[in-house]
């Protein structure tokens, strides 16, 4: 295995990246700031429903692996040679020791406990004894791993409700459902009638599929599948989409029902509460790790 390394400038991360992808058989690309632990470092990030960010930083550190170092000699060559390469720069061209990569990413990933009888588990582990409920789950393209404080402290809620209150969930909505992970969760907690709903494809198959493996029977689909009102809403998104879905996320809530929100800073908490103010009264239920978990019960008999 070998690796070509380069220095680009932010216009050219782009261009660059699926040359090498699309037309030089690079294994795998990955874009990091060339100006990482130093004061020009630069955040780069996004939320969902707002415009992508950036492909890259003013200064980008561009990797590529190859199978060949032939492959790797000959990409940076016929980059180079581009006549809009002038600002391209090779850093180095070396050999890497071969790994096994889904072995390696597999080691990355142990059980996670929600709470001392529920866990999630990838596949390739063991439950834990302990472990009364199991919620079988693989790293993919969707978001929701149960390893983010989010996803846990959405998942501990819903453990730690009364029988009787699971027993209202007759219909429950996961919006932004990522991998599914919480729509399952809801499942084995006794929900029925479960819509999981997202904007990503990628999220709705992978919702799909995470529930097949998990003997959970729910409806997966993009945002219009939402349709009334549920006794339960679950919303792990971010905090500015949550705030613009407002009105849509307050009105899919039955009367008496839960709605419950993650995917929020702690210094982010006392904004929601005002978004929210007109429909209900967030409180701050759970906190972990700088995020913290909002949850309202709406108004009316449950």
């Amino acid at each position: 295995m070998y690796e070509l390394v380069l220095r680009a400038p932010e216009a050219l991360v782009e261009p660059v990246s699926e040359a090498l992808m699309d037309e030089l058989e690079a294994l795998s690309v990955s874009v990091e700031d060339a100006d990482v632990d130093t004061d020009a470092e630069q955040a780069l990030f996004g939320e969902p429903g707002l415009p992508a960010p950036k492909s890259g930083w003013q200064r980008s550190t561009i990797k590529a692996l190859f199978a060949e170092e032939s492959q790797a000699t000959e990409a940076a060559a016929l980059l180079l040679a581009q006549d809009w390469a002038d600002e391209l720069h090779v850093q180095s061209l070396q050999a890497v020791e071969d790994q096994d990569w889904v072995r390696l990413t597999q080691s990355q990933f142990e059980p996670v406990q929600v709470t001392p009888a529920f866990w999630i588990v990838p596949s390739w582990h063991e439950p834990p004894q302990q472990a009364q409920q199991v919620i079988r789950l693989d790293p993919g393209l969707a978001f929701g791993t149960g390893t983010h404080p989010t996803t846990r402290m959405c998942l501990r809620w819903i453990a730690q409700q009364s029988a009787e209150r699971r027993a209202r969930w007759e219909r429950v909505l996961d919006y932004g459902c990522g991998s599914g992970i919480l729509a399952i969760g809801a499942a084995l907690h006794g929900a029925r009638d479960i819509d999981a709903v997202d904007i990503d494809p990628a999220a709705v198959q992978a919702t799909q599929d995470n529930a097949q493996a998990n003997g959970v029977q729910l409806r997966a689909g993009l945002p219009e599948l939402a349709q009334g009102r549920y006794p339960l809403v679950l919303a792990n998104i971010l905090a500015t989409p949550l705030k613009l879905l407002a009105p849509l996320l307050t009105g899919h809530v039955a009367a008496g029902g839960d709605l419950v929100l993650a995917g929020i800073l702690e210094r982010q908490a006392d904004e929601l509460k005002a978004a929210y103010a007109s429909w209900c009264e967030l409180q701050v239920s759970d906190s972990q790790e700088g995020w913290v978990l909002m949850t309202a019960r709406m108004a009316g008999d449950a």
